[in-house]
């Protein structure tokens, strides 16, 4: 009998959420890697009616295209949707909610006798693999106010906390969990953004770009305040020559923007909206620098943000912002430009000195690859794998 590396998170896919990407990439990653990765997500549509699905929820398969195109993910993960049908999640009571059904039910009887191991960011999913006696991974990308459990942290079973700031991990451990069993690993690209699309990246160029403006900057990610997107579009005012393209967010954040830039008639920023990656990597290649304008505040304390290594992998200059969890790439060549944060002035100025200090677009531009390569998916998992006991480490495929 197959027995799997799973990776669970208790939501639908595919959807446009910062965490959905991070698990569906740590799952692919793994398969890369030739473990027999399986992604399990929930079921919600019409399919989780199925008899069959009911009868054997745990039945890992290919990807359908839609999800292999929307995380642009390669073929050798496999997907284990676990049906939730009415009334889970329709109607409010523990023993109605999906992650009861998938803790206390769906993995100690469908999912224990096929699983190696389990990596996951849900604590319940976690815990009950613990009580399982299933090896665990915790992830934690976020404070948390809660206290874990003495009698599951400290158990065998529990393998590795692996968060991505040292604010997290010190949060982790005031909240009991054993600084011994506890890493901080950052977050990483996807292979498809280190792949060159010169063809793709001059489309971009040309539908972006004019005769009065002939120098792109590109922002990927989510469109709130706190990245620092107001503070971008007050620098696009100042630097009227340049053109700023902000990729990502949902419809509605994406159209109060755009009535943002309209009310203050600038016509150098483009908002393309939520990119699927196949569009993403392009887009970010045919910038002439790439920024990351993150505000200071609570927030900057604790984020790995996925576009910054998106941007590494495009090998493009990057400018960003001193907050305190990028520290670790202070002294980093990939990072071309730093500036303060909070301040349109200092920024723009930035930009301006990173202009001129790097040559004009090219859709050659790389980084040297063994210092990129670090920050892989690939890398992040067999890294954490590092840290769990070699007994109870997933077994490659032949």
């Amino acid at each position: 009998m197959a027995k799997y590396y799973v990776f669970y998170l208790g939501d639908v896919l595919p959807q446009p959420k910062a965490h959905l990407v991070q698990v569906s990439h740590s799952a692919n990653a793994a398969a890369n890697l030739g473990y027999p990765a399986v992604l399990v997500s929930l079921q919600k549509d019409f399919r989780s009616l199925n008899p069959l699905n009911l009868i054997a929820p745990f039945r890992p398969r290919k990807p359908e295209l839609k999800l292999l195109e929307f995380y642009h993910l390669q073929s050798r993960l496999k997907v284990a949707p676990l049906p939730m049908p009415y009334p889970i999640d329709r109607i409010r009571g523990k023993l109605t909610d999906s992650n009861t059904i998938a803790c206390k039910y769906y993995l100690p009887v469908h999912l224990k006798p096929k699983t190696q191991i389990v990596h996951s960011r849900d604590w319940n999913f976690v815990k009950a693999a613990v009580k399982n006696e299933i090896p665990a991974i915790y992830e934690c990308h976020h404070y948390e106010n809660k206290k874990y459990e003495p009698e599951i942290v400290n158990q065998r079973f529990l393998q590795v906390a692996v968060t991505v700031a040292d604010t997290v991990r010190e949060n982790l451990i005031r909240n009991g969990m054993p600084p011994e069993k506890t890493v901080k690993l950052h977050n990483g690209f996807n292979q498809f953004f280190y792949e060159r699309h010169p063809e793709a990246a001059r489309t971009w160029r040309q539908q972006l770009l004019t005769e009065k403006r002939d120098r792109l900057v590109v922002y990927a990610g989510a469109l709130h305040t706190f990245k620092g997107i107001d503070l971008l579009i007050e620098v696009a005012s100042q630097l009227p020559n340049v053109q700023f393209a902000l990729a990502g967010g949902p419809e509605k954040e994406r159209q109060a923007y755009q009535e943002i830039v309209q009310s203050k008639q600038l016509e150098n920023v483009a908002l393309v909206g939520y990119l699927p990656h196949k569009n993403l990597a392009s887009l970010l290649q045919a910038a002439d620098l790439l920024v990351y304008p993150h505000l200071s505040g609570e927030a900057a304390n604790f984020t790995s943000p996925l576009k910054l290594f998106d941007y590494i992998a495009a090998g493009k200059p990057i400018v960003s912002t001193t907050i305190p969890s990028l520290d670790d790439f202070r002294s980093s060549p990939l990072i071309a430009g730093w500036c303060e944060p909070d301040s349109a002035t200092e920024l723009a100025g930035c930009l301006e000195r990173v202009f001129s200090a790097y040559p004009q677009w090219s859709p050659d531009h790389i980084h040297d690859r063994a210092l990129v390569e670090q920050y892989s998916w690939e890398n992040r998992i067999s890294r954490i794998l590092d840290f769990v006991d070699p007994s109870f480490r997933p077994q490659k495929l032949i």
